[in-house]
């Protein structure tokens, strides 16, 4: 067990994993001494949180104690998500369902309508996870995305989109990022798994430095806080999550060259294990919670997600299944690539 989570030197360690092990379930943090080994964190199905904690000083006990305190309080309150009580169904009458008592929503397309739903709340910096099953066979023109946006033209936005296709050929996963209005940003991956026929998890981790988009917990993409060489970053707009099903077939598959096969209908996206670990905004004002800021630095270290671990798993995603990467293309800004680019 010891070699499986070697990133975890330290009590302060957090790391996300999927392999499922037979560890104790944390309830709550009543005894640090009775705590040393690897243990998980977790009320929720999915990828559960590790931590190992090690021999310590009873000084960093008491420490750790108040800590846990702090992350376990809001872990547990995060975890109790449903979405008759995290989302509101928006667009597409009928085609919108929620199911199994808050534990299942799926949305459909058919030749009438799409469909959509949000975030009853808004949120300023967190760790977004969404577990999704995507429209099966023959998806070609259908658009299905995961999003956090803000409101108005100058919106801010981090952009998941689904782009179907014939079947036995594969999902494109188009992501993007919108600051003060202004996209043009897209990074284009295939999967390297069928995203059809199990659930698997998208998330986004926003915070003042980075934005990260993660597949099952491994990194796909970065965008840093560039605002000093004049880069415009998302981090002061609260924003909801959204999804939508959508008819794309102007553009989405081949270029628009395939169309829907509407003898296909209705197409349907499965979600479930809704996840934020996120700063609410209330009533205008922005979150001063310390012990959420404290759980948005934990998800969002480097070390926790971007280690030697996470930084070869991003290269080897980029390496691999990368399509298209608005910074090698030269055509698109003839005048000269964006400055985040450059770096």
């Amino acid at each position: 067990m010891a070699n499986q989570y070697n990133k975890c030197h330290k009590i302060q360690d957090v790391c996300q994993t999927q392999h499922k092990v037979p560890l104790l379930t944390v309830d709550r943090p009543a005894s640090i001494q009775a705590l040393e080994g690897t243990f998980v964190i977790s009320k929720q199905p999915g990828p559960p949180l590790y931590v190992k904690i090690e021999k310590m000083s009873s000084s960093t006990q008491a420490s750790l104690s108040f800590l846990l305190s702090i992350f376990m309080s809001v872990v547990m309150v995060t975890f109790a998500s449903n979405f008759y009580n995290d989302f509101d169904l928006t667009w597409g009458d009928h085609r919108a369902n929620i199911r199994n008592g808050g534990q299942i929503l799926t949305l459909s397309l058919d030749q009438e309508s799409g469909s959509g739903f949000q975030s009853k709340n808004e949120y300023l910096f967190g760790r977004f996870d969404m577990q999704m099953k995507l429209v099966p066979g023959d998806s070609a023109g259908t658009v299905t995305t995961l999003y956090l946006s803000s409101q108005g033209g100058a919106h801010d936005e981090i952009d998941f989109e689904f782009l179907g296709n014939l079947s036995g050929q594969p999902y494109i996963l188009s992501t993007n990022l919108y600051s003060q209005g202004k996209g043009d940003r897209e990074q284009q991956f295939y999967l390297w798994f069928d995203p059809t026929k199990n659930f698997h998890t998208y998330s986004a981790i926003w915070n003042r430095r980075k934005i990260i988009f993660l597949v099952d917990n491994i990194p796909i993409r970065v965008f840093s806080n560039l605002e000093s060489i004049g880069v415009p970053f998302p981090k002061s707009q609260p924003m909801r999550v959204y999804s939508t099903i959508w008819n794309g077939d102007s553009w989405a598959t081949r270029g628009g060259l395939v169309k829907i096969d509407w003898s296909k209908a209705p197409f349907t996206a499965t979600y479930r294990n809704y996840i934020a670990n996120a700063c609410v905004w209330t009533s205008g004002k922005p979150c001063r919670n310390k012990s959420i800021n404290a759980v948005e630095n934990v998800f969002a270290e480097d070390k926790a997600v971007l280690g030697p671990k996470g930084r070869e798993r991003l290269r080897w995603v980029q390496k691999n299944y990368m399509i298209y990467n608005y910074c090698t293309d030269l055509k698109r800004f003839p005048k000269g690539l964006p400055p985040e680019c450059k770096r």
